[in-house]
C-alpha cells in the first residue's frame, strides 16, 4: 500500500475522521466524503457545520461541493458546535448532517462527525468502512449528471431553535441568580452561551470567550490536568457558584465547585442520573464501563436500572436506542439525552446542575461529596506502549487469577471486593487508558493505580 494511502486510511477511525492536515486529511478527500455520503445514505438534504479551526473553512467548502455535486440541498449552518448539527439533523428531518471539527485534537489536525437521517451515529459497521473505501481506494467514481442541476447551499441559522430546546431542560423560573465562570477555550462554545445568556438569571464570567483558530491559550481539552489552571484560579477569584470549560466543538463539558475543585466526569453521571430517575422512576440510564460503581448503586437506589455499554458516543447512542434509556454518561464528560436524539450536548448537562443546584440549595461539592468519598478514583491516566498486546496479557495474568468478576465489554474490566480497574486500549490514539476505583478507600486507589502502572510501563 503507498505511503500516501496509507496515511488517509489512518484517518477513518472507529467512529469517526480524523488525521493531520494535508497528510492524512485534506480537502480532495472532504470532497469525495461528501460524494460518499450523499450516495451510501441517499441524502438529500444535509446540515454542515465547521469549528473553529484554521483549516475548518478549506475543509467544509470542498465537503459542500462534494455534497452538491450529488445534487445535496446543503444547510450550512457556519460556525457552530457539534451538537448542533445533530440538533438540526434530527429537528429539521434531514437525511444526515456533517461536523468538521477535530475538537481537543493538536493544532495540526481536523476531522469530520457525521450522522445519518435522525441523527443517528455513523460508525464503522454502520457506514464508516465504506466511506473509508471509497475514499481511500478511490472504489467508486461519480460523474456529476449533466442532466441534474448541482445541489443548493442554503446559509442556515439553527440557533434560536437549538437555543430554544435547551431552555426545556430547566425551569427558568425557578433558577437563582448564580454567578458561574464559563471558559469556552476559544472553541465555538462562546456564541450558543451569548445566545443562552438572554434568557437566564446568570451572571457569567467569561474566559477565553472569542472563538479563535490560533487557540492562542492552548488547544481546549479540560480532561488535561495541566488545562484546568485557568477556570479553577477564576473561580475562586469570582467567588463563583461553580465553573464551566468546553472542549473546542463543546460536546463535552467540565464542572469545577465553588471551590475551584474539578469534579469528574464519572461523578457527574451518577449525579445527572439521580435527577432523571426522579421525574422518571424505572427509566434505564446507560454507562461505560470504565468506572461504574457509583453509577450502578446511585441507579439502583433511585430504582432505574443501570445497563453498561461499550465506550464510544455511536456505542453508547446505538444501546440507548435499543434500550429506549431516558439518559446516558461516559466518565469522559460525554452526557446523552433521549429527548436530544439520543445525542451527547456539552450544554444540556450544566444547566441541569444550575437547576439542581437552585432546587436544593446546596453547592455543587454538597451534591457530589458523598459520592466522591464513597468511590474514589484514580482518573484516567494514559501510557503509551510499544506493544499494547503483550502488556494487556501481563495484566491477565497478574490480577484475573483472584479476580471476583471479570468483564470485556471493553478492554479489561477485572473486580475484586473492594476496588476494581478497567484497562482499554483508546479508540483514536496509541494509548493504553487506565482508571482504577474502590470502595471509600483512596489510599487503595493510589497503592493499586501504582502497582498497574509498573507493570504497564515495564517500570
Amino acid at each position: 500500500m503507498k505511503a500516501a494511502q496509507r496515511m488517509k486510511r489512518d484517518a477513518f477511525k472507529a467512529y469517526d475522521i480524523r488525521g493531520r492536515v494535508p497528510d492524512e486529511l485534506n480537502e480532495a478527500m472532504t470532497y469525495r466524503i461528501g460524494q460518499a455520503f450523499a450516495e451510501l445514505f441517499a441524502a438529500k438534504r444535509v446540515a454542515v457545520g465547521r469549528d473553529i479551526r484554521l483549516s475548518s473553512e478549506a475543509l467544509t467548502q470542498s465537503l459542500i461541493r462534494g455534497l452538491q455535486a450529488m445534487g445535496c440541498q446543503v444547510l450550512d449552518l457556519g460556525l457552530c458546535g457539534t451538537e448542533m448539527i445533530y440538533f438540526a439533523a434530527q429537528h429539521l428531518e434531514l437525511d444526515g448532517g456533517i461536523m468538521v471539527t477535530a475538537s481537543h485534537n493538536p493544532i495540526d489536525y481536523n476531522g469530520l462527525k457525521l450522522v445519518r437521517a435522525g441523527a443517528r451515529p455513523v460508525s464503522g459497521d454502520t457506514g464508516l468502512r465504506k466511506l473509508e473505501e471509497f475514499v481511500v481506494d478511490a472504489a467508486h467514481v461519480w460523474p456529476l449528471d449533466a442532466h441534474t442541476l448541482p445541489g443548493m447551499v442554503d446559509a442556515f441559522d439553527i440557533m434560536p431553535d437549538y437555543i430554544a430546546h435547551l431552555l426545556r431542560y430547566v425551569n427558568v423560573e425557578r433558577l437563582k441568580p448564580l454567578k458561574i465562570v464559563v471558559n469556552a477555550g476559544n472553541g465555538c462554545a462562546g456564541p450558543a452561551l451569548d445566545a443562552l445568556e438572554r434568557h437566564l438569571p446568570f451572571h457569567f464570567v467569561k474566559l477565553n470567550h472569542e472563538p479563535d483558530g490560533t487557540f492562542p491559550n492552548g488547544i481546549p481539552n479540560p480532561l488535561l490536568p495541566e488545562n484546568r489552571a485557568a477556570t479553577a484560579n477564576a473561580v475562586r477569584e469570582a467567588n463563583a457558584d461553580f465553573g464551566i470549560a468546553w472542549d473546542g466543538d463543546f460536546d463535552r463539558c467540565f464542572l469545577f465547585d465553588e471551590q475551584g475543585e474539578f469534579i469528574e466526569g464519572y461523578y457527574m453521571v451518577g449525579l445527572l442520573a439521580e435527577a432523571f430517575l426522579q421525574h422518571q422512576p424505572g427509566a434505564k440510564i446507560i454507562h461505560d464501563p470504565r468506572l461504574t460503581w457509583n453509577t450502578i448503586e446511585m441507579v439502583k437506589a433511585a430504582g432505574g436500572q443501570a445497563i453498561q455499554s461499550k465506550t464510544g458516543h455511536a456505542f453508547i447512542k446505538e444501546r440507548m436506542r435499543q434500550e429506549d434509556a431516558v439518559y446516558g454518561g461516559e466518565m469522559s464528560a460525554h452526557h446523552y439525552f433521549k429527548d436530544f436524539a439520543y445525542c451527547d450536548s456539552g450544554m444540556i448537562p450544566w444547566l441541569l446542575v444550575a437547576g439542581l443546584i437552585s432546587a436544593s440549595g446546596k453547592t455543587l461539592s454538597q451534591l457530589v461529596a458523598a459520592r466522591m468519598a464513597a468511590f474514589p478514583v484514580s482518573g484516567e491516566i494514559n501510557s503509551t506502549v510499544q506493544d499494547a498486546e503483550q502488556v494487556m496479557r501481563k495484566i491477565e495474568e497478574s490480577y484475573i487469577p483472584k479476580a471476583l468478576n471479570v468483564d470485556r465489554t471493553d478492554g479489561l474490566s477485572v473486580e475484586y471486593e473492594q476496588w476494581r480497574f478497567n484497562l482499554r486500549t483508546s479508540n483514536t490514539e496509541p494509548l493504553l487508558r487506565l482508571n482504577v476505583e474502590s470502595r471509600g478507600d483512596k489510599a487503595l486507589v493510589t497503592e493499586k493505580t501504582a502497582e498497574l502502572l509498573r507493570v504497564i510501563r515495564g517500570e
